[in-house]
């Protein structure tokens, strides 16, 4: 069972920056990817980033393009979004999930408990 735990989350004035982490127990399938969520006040859970196991590839959220940057170590332990010149619309849990082949980030094989970003002057 992979189990995820977020971190790195706090407030930031807008143009600041910040890098969550989200630790990974267990061992993700080579096929999957891992996805960073967020959920603005409000609104429902939409993704951010993703990166896959096999062979590194990324995609990104339009309005986030240039500004982050997901990456994972070489072991595969740890999961980060590398957040640039954030905006207040950034303000949003993050979640990190973990998405196998046969599933859409909507219903991930799991999910951590969210770290609180915040972009405020």
């Amino acid at each position: 069972q992979v189990q995820l735990v977020e971190s790195g989350g706090g407030l930031v004035q807008p143009g600041g920056s910040l890098r969550l982490s989200c630790a990974v127990t267990g061992r993700p399938d080579n096929w999957d990817w891992m996805y960073w969520l967020r959920q603005e006040p409000g609104k429902e859970v939409d993704w951010v980033a993703r990166i896959s196991l096999a062979e590194g590839h990324t995609n990104y959220k339009n309005s986030v393009k240039g500004r982050f940057t997901i990456s994972q170590d070489s072991a595969r332990n740890t999961l980060y979004l590398e957040m640039n010149n954030l905006k207040t619309e950034d303000t949003a849990t993050y979640f990190c999930a973990r998405v196998d082949p046969t599933r859409r980030w909507t219903n991930p094989n799991s999910r951590g408990q969210g770290t609180q970003v915040t972009v405020s002057s």
